[in-house]
């Protein structure tokens, strides 16, 4: 079994204690988020095939990731870098903060540990299609020698994301945009020219109709990533979390409504001052998180 930890929220960020013991103590219980019944999750060494992590900031972490490794099981990382202005992510560290510690890790781990997510494209006022060709550019540049793959989706606009990002384009003084397919589609073929001249394979995740040329489906879980870097086979049917997901089947240890970041356009928080709160309420000691 994989082990998602998590795209529900920034277990790294802002729970790594937290982790440390549920790894400690062999499991973790989680909370079905549309039942609310808490399930368990085995984190026994020999029920786990290895771990994904995703965060912004792996700083915090590095207990963690000595632990993964101590019991010989390997890791990915999903690293988010945007660098979008701050009115749209309040609490993300600054861009030279995540290079530095995707660097870091890949020095480590090797250039197959991490994949850089550029992850959601959002289109507004303050990042127009020219913004992007040009962040983008210079992101590929910074993170080519470190990473081998780069996630991209376009933002998907759930409710609560609709809605949080209103109120930050009211506040902000903003609009956003939506572009059309056309324009979607070469947006998408230009990042991807560009990730290839910095030896990045560009993939999109959960979003097929956007896969051309040299633009594959991202497997966010991705089984062959694990067993390259664990020296091992390891079997996982694919089973994703919507359509058009490629991921292999894992199990998800996060909750929704708790990561701290402040990022408008989150799919994982409803409403940002409860997340805040709820990483001030946290118990480490927990069973759930």
């Amino acid at each position: 079994m994989i082990v998602s930890a998590s795209y529900r929220t920034d277990i790294p960020a802002f729970y790594g204690p937290w982790f440390l013991r549920r790894l400690q103590a062999g499991g973790a219980l989680v909370r079905n988020p549309y039942g609310r019944k808490p399930y368990r999750v085995s984190l026994l060494p020999g029920d786990v095939d290895g771990f994904v992590f995703w965060t912004r900031n792996a700083a915090p972490f590095a207990d963690g990731f000595r632990a993964v490794e101590a019991l010989g099981l390997p890791y990915a990382v999903q690293y988010t870098v945007t660098g979008y202005p701050d009115c749209l992510e309040t609490g993300v560290p600054p861009v030279a903060h995540g290079i530095a510690q995707i660097e870091a890790l890949s020095r480590q781990r090797g250039r197959q540990a991490v994949v850089w997510r550029y992850d959601p494209i959002l289109f507004c006022d303050l990042t127009p299609a020219n913004w992007h060709r040009r962040n983008f550019s210079d992101l590929a540049r910074l993170l080519g020698p470190w990473v081998d793959e780069v996630t991209v989706s376009f933002a998907h606009m759930y409710r609560k994301t609709a809605r949080n990002l209103a109120h930050a384009a009211a506040s902000h003084g903003f609009s956003l945009h939506d572009p059309g397919p056309e324009e979607r589609r070469n947006i998408i073929g230009e990042l991807a020219g560009i990730a290839a001249g910095h030896g990045l394979q560009l993939t999109v995740c959960s979003q097929p109709e956007w896969q051309q040329a040299g633009v594959s489906g991202a497997a966010c879980i991705d089984a062959a990533r694990l067993s390259a870097l664990a020296g091992r086979d390891i079997a996982a049917r694919q089973k994703g979390n919507r359509p058009g997901c490629l991921c292999a089947e894992s199990r998800d240890i996060g909750a929704y409504d708790t990561c701290a970041h402040g990022c408008a356009y989150c799919y994982a928080v409803n409403n940002h001052g409860k997340a805040r709160d709820a990483v001030r309420r946290h118990d480490a000691g927990a069973e759930l998180l």
